[in-house]
């Protein structure tokens, strides 16, 4: 994000609002989703001790509205989902883009099954390489990789860790 000129930006499942509060301390206009209502309180209390402000809407992304053409970058971090709503969350956030808009993925991949370092305990909820492609192969493809990296995100997300991470572009 730090190298994408801010505009108008959707978190998808939120939680906690991390990203959203990070992206918009650079100056993003934040819309944040998630259907925890938890997680919205925690995300505006972040939001307040940094001084900046998120819209933050608690919905089920089954039934989430999608704006067509809305956004300059959509974020899925670690959105781990059952198959059938995972692609249609992701046709959702492509059309959400506008044109030229960057959606911007990471997630666990299959083999993180192996590993204790987080992510769930389901392999159908992981994400495989020809899951990402087949889900956003009519995005122009900025960065799209498996990587083994070390984690190290307090006790429930510390060690070795297989993601993907997907960047791509809307034309």
């Amino acid at each position: 994000m730090k190298n994408l000129k801010p505009g108008k930006i959707l978190f998808l499942g939120e939680g906690e609002g991390r990203n959203s509060v990070f992206a918009a301390t650079l100056g993003w206009q934040i819309d944040a989703v998630d259907a925890s209502v938890v997680g919205k309180e925690k995300a505006l209390k972040l939001a307040e001790q940094n001084g900046i402000s998120i819209n933050y809407i608690v919905s089920d992304l089954n039934i989430y509205t999608f704006a067509a053409d809305n956004y300059d970058a959509v974020v899925l971090i670690y959105l781990h989902i059952p198959e059938e709503l995972r692609e249609k969350i992701h046709a959702s956030a492509m059309s959400a883009l506008n044109p030229g808009g960057v959606l911007i993925l990471e997630a666990f991949e299959k083999e993180q099954i192996k590993n204790s370092s987080g992510g769930p305990r389901n392999e159908d909820l992981l994400y495989s390489l020809e899951d990402i492609y087949t889900d956003f192969h009519e995005l122009d493809i900025v960065k799209f990789s498996k990587e083994i990296v070390d984690l190290k995100e307090g006790e429930l997300h510390k060690g070795e860790a297989a993601i993907i991470r997907f960047v791509g572009k809307k034309l």
